[in-house]
């Protein structure tokens, strides 16, 4: 039997403590557990850069793997702390949106509140839920608890406001969600809505009114030369090859992208 997996997504960076007591507190509950980074580096209080990074990673997972998302500005405040299974994956994190496109690709069948103490820490910092909170739950998850035991089930839950591409005759027009490590603008455009869009005709690209050739791949470009492809997150992206496409356009999140058929 495949030991359970359990995969981890936060703002809190490698310098510190976080990850490292987070983990300790989930391999105190479920000790056979193999545990997954996904990325500690999201930008600090990025709900949306959290939410685009999850959405592109959790695919790629086997079944059955439970991922403890943590990207929470209002940490101690009143706002719910959830876990959700959604096809053949679960998932913790706080209720403030994080996990919106995730259930937009995996809609989820069953929410819960984490509100049973039983499967949490005794005692819970109002700074500090990812370690005494969410990745116990997560722990106990892993060890076969059932979801439905860790609190009653919630159908309202926060989504954030997260704009989607839209398409007339003569355009499809969307905008920056996040700028990857490498300066790579990643839109909310996806593969799908291109291809829809351009048939066989091909299309252009614009960003800020600027115009990025659209091509298969990076090297496709000569060195230098902004571009624009569809990218291992399955979303248009506009990148500079050898370069940073935010440094060289002076562009940022909300930036304008309309691609035209050619």
């Amino acid at each position: 039997m495949a030991l359970p997996t359990i995969a981890f997504l936060t703002d809190f960076g490698t310098r510190d403590h976080y990850v490292g007591a987070m983990k300790g507190a989930a391999l105190s509950v479920c000790p056979d557990a193999i545990l997954v980074d996904i990325t500690h580096e999201i930008a600090p209080h990025d709900i949306l850069g959290g939410a685009v990074a999850l959405a592109a990673a959790f695919p790629y997972f086997p079944p059955g793997t439970i991922f403890v998302a943590v990207v929470d500005p209002g940490v101690g405040s009143p706002r719910l702390a959830l876990a959700a299974s959604a096809g053949d994956y679960r998932f913790v994190a706080p209720d403030n949106g994080l996990l919106t496109l995730a259930f937009e690709d995996a809609p989820p069948e069953l929410v819960v509140e984490l509100a049973n103490p039983e499967y949490a820490r005794a005692a819970i910092s109002r700074t500090f839920e990812g370690r005494d909170r969410f990745a116990p739950a997560a722990a106990w998850l892993a060890s076969g608890t059932a979801l439905d035991a860790l609190g009653p089930r919630v159908d309202n839950w926060h989504r954030l406001d997260v704009p989607g591409a839209d398409v007339s005759d003569d355009e499809l027009r969307g905008e920056v969600l996040v700028i990857d490590r490498f300066g790579n603008l990643i839109t909310n455009i996806r593969r799908d809505a291109v291809a829809a869009f351009a048939g066989d005709h091909g299309a252009a690209v614009t960003v800020d009114s600027q115009p990025a050739r659209l091509v298969h791949t990076y090297s496709d470009a000569a060195r230098g030369e902004i571009c624009a492809l569809v990218g291992s997150s399955e979303r248009l992206e506009i990148a500079v090859n050898g370069g940073s496409a935010a440094d060289r356009l002076h562009l940022a999140r909300g930036a304008r992208v309309v691609v035209t058929r050619a």
